[in-house]
């Protein structure tokens, strides 16, 4: 599932300019879940803890609580009052809200039952998924791909596709965005806590019965006001600890909590669990271009809706209305910038070529 997963690697420039706008939802901010770490007693056993409260932890948290005692915890805050990417929710309260699905062989090599993964799907496109409007800038975007040979043309659809096609988005026909913490309203909100302000600092683990491998049984997390917490797992071999703290917020936790390359957690004091080379290694962006093309004359604003997938690994995706100022135009480095401060106010589209996803 894809929330805005190509629209996570520019949220600098799309972010910061003007796409900082609040998850919106009826019942959201009205839950009784939704509470503040300092709440959290001191010690507490649950069936699952689960480690951040990003996208993909809120429809995982609100699918357990049917049948399982659950508990999130979350470094930042409520994205129905001030967004931020590590509020929960995680980058789809904050970034250019494009939604798609993975692609059929994905799901083949992975392994997945593919009648069960399009039912999830549904499940989550109910709330956060929805059809783009597909104004004049979007549908030229659509046609020059078209155009310029990305075929065929499929449509709107949530499929992932080679060929140009209109995706879903995240915004609803009045323009409010919805993210992945809306998908809590499917919880039980009598088996579930979601703990905000709430920093993990250790995973603890054990051995049992002399085994080598080690068994993760709870976490140390703190409040806002650095008062420290202890959640454990009840004790049934089915209950789990989930680590979806990030691409950098989970190997950086696995290695304060001893898992890691052993040389590095010994410079820095850290007793070793468990010697894993690998954690923390070979972190990379995918590539990316950009193409600007300035305009004198207002743009109407778009996000991101129509995409072009090639059978090269290449993404195409374009938005426009960004009102770039001389103010933000010094704040980013780069060439275009400087044309961009010739003029006092400079309406531009966004090429986007994203290679590799």
């Amino acid at each position: 599932m894809g929330f805005g997963c190509w629209g996570f690697i520019y949220t600098f420039l799309i972010g910061i300019l003007f796409f900082h706008s609040f998850c919106y939802s009826e019942k959201a901010p009205n839950y009784s879940f939704l509470l503040k770490a300092t709440s959290a007693p001191a010690n507490a056993n649950y069936d699952y803890i689960i480690i951040g409260g990003g996208t993909a932890s809120c429809g995982l948290a609100a699918t357990l609580s049917q049948g399982a005692n659950v508990l999130v915890l979350e470094r930042g805050g409520s994205p129905y009052d001030n967004p931020k990417v590590t509020d929960v929710g995680g980058g789809s309260a904050l970034n250019a809200g494009f939604y798609t699905r993975a692609s059929a062989s994905y799901i083949k090599e992975a392994g997945w039952n593919e009648t069960l993964v399009n039912e999830s799907y549904q499940w989550a496109e109910k709330l956060v998924a929805f059809k783009p409007p597909m104004l004049q800038w979007q549908s030229a975007v659509r046609d020059g791909l078209l155009e310029a040979g990305v075929l065929p043309d499929n449509g709107f659809t949530y499929d992932h596709l080679y060929g140009t096609k209109a995706g879903g988005i995240i915004f609803d026909k009045d323009g409010h965005r919805h993210c992945a913490a809306d998908l809590l309203e499917y919880a039980d909100p009598t088996k579930i806590k979601v703990y905000l302000h709430a920093t993990v600092y250790n995973i603890l683990f054990r051995n049992n019965n002399g085994s080598p491998k080690p068994q993760a049984y709870g976490v140390i997390f703190t409040d806002a006001l650095g008062t420290k917490h202890t959640a454990y797992l009840n004790n049934n071999s089915m209950n789990e600890i989930i680590l979806s703290a990030g691409a950098i917020g989970s190997p950086q936790l696995l290695m304060l909590s001893g898992i890691g390359p052993a040389d590095e957690l010994q410079a820095q004091g850290i007793k070793v669990v468990l010697d894993q080379p690998m954690v923390g290694q070979d972190m990379a962006d995918n590539p990316m271009n950009f193409v600007f093309v300035p305009s004198p004359n207002p743009v109407e604003v778009s996000l991101i809706q129509v995409v072009g997938i090639t059978k090269f690994d290449s993404y195409i995706e374009a938005a426009s209305g960004l009102s770039i100022g001389s103010s933000w135009a010094q704040k980013i480095s780069g060439s275009i910038m400087k044309f961009l401060l010739k003029v006092p106010t400079c309406y531009s589209s966004i090429l986007c070529i994203l290679v590799g996803m």
